[in-house]
């Protein structure tokens, strides 16, 4: 059966245990190699990676480009637009061609059931790379820093400042598989649907404020509050504004928490520059995970781990 990575529930607890150790373990072995070197195993010799972008990329392109070829494989880019795809041609009938060409495809869209319909008629193993609904890849990568931190994932608190959007939807979810909890301050009119947070398994809830949701917190994690393409932008700024992370409002969590964000930033309107570039942020070894986390879905996806 064909292993897709569309949200953490498809691989469960167990199997995002191995991959966070496979990650792990990988990165440290090859501390101080150049950057193009595969691994000593090349675990993926021979394998190629298509990837499809029909959004704007720095991370999860460079991550996957470089996992793959980390791996021993490698890979092909291609934007949409210049794709049959960006002229009509449907995802079931580029899902099918793709498959008889490489041997994994990952996709990074808007609209959700464009992955799903990729996983259903391909043949081979479909990642989603960011879709409005969730962000898995993310996520990987976010727990993988949390554990480089020294943090244990059962019984964190996790707290999530501003949008209800595709990240938070994940790391919900993340929080239900994983044993930890997720407490959420978003605006009204920006508060995640009761289907996102019922994917925390009772571990996840949306508060009022964002002192509420800091106190106690081992986490602090925050995201862009105006996405790609998105109106509206002054009203949601205006909403979003009480939910900005500052060094205050860090004061308010344990005096151990960290900080991520999974970029890009606007510096001055979700977080200030004094906690993105201070003592508690993880955002840089955050970004870097992106590819190691990346290199164990890939494997996971074809049945190594």
């Amino acid at each position: 059966m064909t292993r897709h990575f569309i949200d953490l529930t498809d691989a469960g607890p167990d199997a995002m245990a191995a991959m966070l150790n496979d990650a792990m373990s990988r990165k440290q072995a090859r501390a101080g190699w150049p950057k193009g070197k595969p691994d000593a195993d090349a675990p993926l010799a021979g394998h190629v990676l298509a990837m499809i972008f029909e959004k704007n990329s720095t991370r999860t392109r460079v991550s996957f480009d470089m996992a793959i070829r980390q791996l021993g494989g490698t890979s092909i880019v291609m934007d949409a637009g210049s794709m049959q795809l960006g002229r009509g041609e449907s995802i079931a009938d580029t899902a099918r061609v793709l498959s008889g060409y490489v041997d994994a495809i990952m996709i990074r869209t808007g609209d959700h059931q464009k992955v799903l319909d990729m996983a259903a008629h391909a043949t081979v193993p479909v990642i989603n790379g960011l879709t409005d609904a969730s962000h898995p890849c993310q996520i990987m990568a976010d727990l993988l820093t949390i554990l480089e931190a020294g943090k244990a994932l059962p019984g964190l608190k996790v707290a999530w400042l501003g949008d209800g959007n595709n990240v938070l939807a994940s790391i919900m979810e993340a929080g239900g598989l994983m044993q930890f909890d997720v407490v959420a301050a978003c605006p009204q009119g920006y508060q995640p649907s009761d289907a996102e947070v019922a994917k925390g398994k009772g571990r996840a809830r949306v508060v009022g404020t964002a002192r509420e949701a800091v106190e106690g917190a081992d986490i602090i994690v925050t995201d862009t509050w105006i996405s790609m393409g998105q109106a509206h932008a002054e009203t949601k700024l205006k909403a979003m504004m009480p939910f900005q992370v500052d060094e205050a409002l860090m004061a308010a969590a344990k005096p151990d928490a960290r900080f991520l964000h999974c970029l890009p930033a606007h510096r001055g309107e979700e977080v200030t520059d004094a906690v993105i570039d201070g003592p508690q942020s993880l955002i840089w070894p955050e970004a870097e995970n992106r590819l190691h986390a990346q290199k164990s879905v890939l494997r996971w996806c074809f049945g190594q781990l």
